[in-house]
């Protein structure tokens, strides 16, 4: 029997709603997909809530039991939607560890790989804490990233799940617990994402929802990040010997000219690479975590020791290794008297733009089309900073920014768009059960 002739007046009231909740312009939904619109609708409360619970437990990436916690707690919720769970504890790398969930559904669809981090840049002494909501806003440490986005993945799964299409998805979750500061050596910390790549089809990146003018925008590309350090050391001296062949230039010198032919030198498109700390002087060393540092020396010195660190960010890893083999060139050719050193911290790598991914982004627009919302346009990765996704992009294609919209992420004030919240889990629960479905 129909629900129409069981229930007329929940029938009736059920399409009311969708009509008050889609767009004017939604066309093209099957019934699953209504049914899943409606379940996102009615159960933003229920995210709301989910999400002040996340943000109560302070999960900055070195507070190890507050992860863990927010881990159990998320762990509660996939368990519910016939999830596998399990904890992976990263004792080895320093960090907390990481969750991973599984569903099989009945093999015909794309098996999917969902991404995204239990940890937020907010330390246990931040003074940026509580959940507060004013209107369609909140405002909290991790809504926007990226707790937010769990909650957008868990209430797609949901409404999955009330429409009968999550059954049929074959579906890997891995949430790090270490996004935010990579724990070392990488190859253990990311072992566990990239076995789930090599047994999935394609990404789904839960991160923070770009915005460009007020629209949406979709993205498929990220950008590396790495760290680098120079290191010089020169003859010290009387500074009225500076620039003579016995005493030679010091330093600082020496410094200024590597750091300005990385200026001049290094220039290409996509590619940025900044200074973020510089010391010098008689001697100059960083602290222990390489935070800071100390310097000290007088005006009338040729300094012995200076140093500076910054980072390097690339649109592919070929592109990082050709800057790279520059920057060590620039270094080698010190001026007389100093000796410069170069030495690069790992950190992210690339994810270049395919056409895989881009395929992808082509197929969420389908869903937007469906939903009545307006295209998403290709997001400019100069826009986008590093992520896990990047790990596995050499594997499988996949999109990024599916999670919270928000503004001022890794900032005190950091906030979610609640509007944004509703489109971004519509959103997603539409495009998982499609690629599900082939």
């Amino acid at each position: 029997m129909s629900l129409r002739r069981a229930f007329p007046s929940l029938a009736a009231g059920l399409a009311l709603c969708l009509a008050f909740t889609l767009p004017a312009k939604a066309a093209g939904l099957s019934g699953a997909e209504r049914r899943m619109v409606a379940t996102v609708d009615a159960g933003q409360d229920r995210q709301l809530a989910l999400l002040e619970e996340l943000v109560a437990i302070n999960s900055g990436t070195m507070n190890l039991l507050g992860v863990e916690a927010v881990g159990r707690r998320v762990a509660r919720e996939f368990e519910a939607l016939d999830f596998q769970v399990r904890w992976i504890p990263m004792t080895e790398t320093g960090r907390a560890g990481h969750l991973v969930a599984t569903h099989r559904g009945d093999g015909r669809g794309r098996r999917m790989l969902l991404i995204g981090h239990l940890d937020t840049v907010f330390e246990p002494d931040s003074p940026f804490k509580g959940y507060v909501r004013n209107g369609d806003t909140v405002t909290g440490p991790g809504v926007n990233d990226m707790k937010g986005g769990i909650v957008v993945m868990i209430g797609a799964l949901r409404a999955m799940k009330a429409a009968g299409t999550l059954k049929r998805a074959d579906i890997t979750v891995v949430l790090t617990g270490d996004e935010e500061r990579v724990g070392r050596p990488v190859e253990i910390a990311r072992r566990d994402l990239i076995a789930a790549a090599r047994n999935s089809d394609l990404a789904l990146d839960f991160e923070g929802l770009a915005t460009e003018e007020g629209a949406d925008m979709g993205s498929i590309a990220r950008r590396s990040s790495n760290t680098w350090t120079v290191r010089v050391k020169a003859k010290p001296g009387h500074s009225s010997g500076v620039f003579s062949d016995a005493a030679g230039y010091g330093a600082i010198y020496e410094l200024a000219r590597i750091l300005d032919a990385f200026r001049q030198q290094l220039r290409e498109p996509n590619a940025t690479y900044s200074v973020g700390l510089v010391l010098g002087g008689a001697d100059a060393a960083l602290n222990r975590d390489a935070t800071g540092g100390k310097a000290s020396g007088k005006a009338n010195i040729i300094p012995g020791e200076a140093l500076a660190m910054g980072d390097l960010r690339t649109l592919s890893n070929d592109q990082t290794d050709r800057i790279k083999a520059r920057m060590e060139a620039i270094v080698r050719d010190s001026l007389p008297g100093a000796l410069a050193t170069l030495e690069f911290t790992e950190g992210y790598p690339a994810m270049p733009p395919t056409e895989g991914s881009r395929r992808l982004l082509g197929e969420l627009n389908a869903v937007n089309a469906a939903l009545g919302y307006p295209p998403m346009r290709e997001l400019d990765p100069l826009r986008r900073g590093a992520g896990d996704i990047a790990f596995v992009s050499h594997i499988i294609d996949g999109l990024v920014g599916l999670g919270a919209g928000g503004e001022g992420a890794h900032a005190p004030g950091e906030t979610l768009d609640i509007p944004a919240l509703r489109r971004q889990t519509r959103r997603a629960a539409l495009l998982m059960s499609r690629l599900a479905a082939r």
